[in-house]
């Protein structure tokens, strides 16, 4: 997902503060406000790491990362991957003969984007969350040019749960009377995945909270044309009906205006 997505929910730690991991558009490393370049044989241990929700057997991450080889070599590997990361300045892991985790009150982007988006799904979100909008243009793209399984199936995890969030987003600053910046979350969905409906619908019903029949029709007959384009089908029942029942309450409410005008 190449899209800019406005700017990350998370923060940039400064002098004094938890270092933070970045894996989105990563992965980089920031503690005590400085950027920590990374070793090359220490950036897929940290991913894989942080990947399998903090903690991994080291014999899992050896042969997964080397598979080349006998257990032995994987192994060494691993060991001179974490020398490399500690002789870095990067000490976020910890590890015993057993595991590897990430180190205690290490911020992982990643986790804080997760948070965001189960608030805002679960109907949860604080104020702040609906005004974590702003995102570099490489924030969705988790681990750019990695293409491992484990990489490519987080990946797809990632964008699923942002189109949710985004479109929850965009819900929630509607029902607060926050049009504009409704319009603008749905929009970055669509943009991100065009076909997909639930972003349409979101951005559709944006347009119509604020009263921009025009706008709305404009979103409708625009992703009309692209679905049937693209996959010879008409929009499903529920998204017409928003356009119809729009219609039909406001010409409901022109009636009874014009009615109480008469009788005036």
């Amino acid at each position: 997902m190449n899209q800019q997505f406005l700017e990350s929910p998370s923060r940039t730690p400064g002098a004094g503060e938890a270092p933070m991991l970045h894996l989105l558009g990563g992965p980089r490393v920031v503690h005590q406000g400085r950027w920590l370049d990374v070793p090359e044989g220490g950036k897929r241990l940290l991913a894989f790491v942080a990947l399998h929700g903090g903690r991994v057997e080291r014999r899992h991450a050896a042969g997964t990362l080397w598979p080349s080889g006998d257990d032995l070599r994987a192994a060494g590997n691993l060991r001179s991957a974490l020398w490399r990361l500690k002789a870095a300045g990067i000490d976020l892991l910890d590890s015993d003969k057993c595991s590897l985790s990430v180190r205690e009150h290490t911020v992982v982007d990643l986790y804080v984007l997760y948070g965001w988006a189960a608030r805002l799904i679960n109907g949860t979100a604080t104020a702040q969350d609906l005004s974590a909008l702003k995102w570099r243009t490489d924030a969705l793209d988790l681990l750019p040019g990695w293409y491992d399984d484990w990489v490519l199936l987080e990946r797809e995890r990632v964008r699923q749960r942002l189109l949710h969030a985004l479109e929850a987003l965009s819900r929630e600053l509607g029902r607060v009377g926050r049009h504009a910046e409704a319009v603008e979350s749905a929009l970055v969905a669509v943009s991100a995945e065009p076909l997909r409906e639930s972003g349409q619908r979101a951005l559709i019903q944006a347009h119509l909270a604020e009263g921009n029949l025009v706008e709305a029709m404009r979103a409708y007959d625009s992703y009309r044309a692209l679905v049937r384009r693209e996959l010879g089908v008409e929009p499903g029942r529920e998204l017409s009906a928003l356009i119809r029942d729009f219609c039909r309450t406001a010409t409901r409410s022109r009636e009874v205006l014009a009615a109480r005008v008469r009788h005036a």
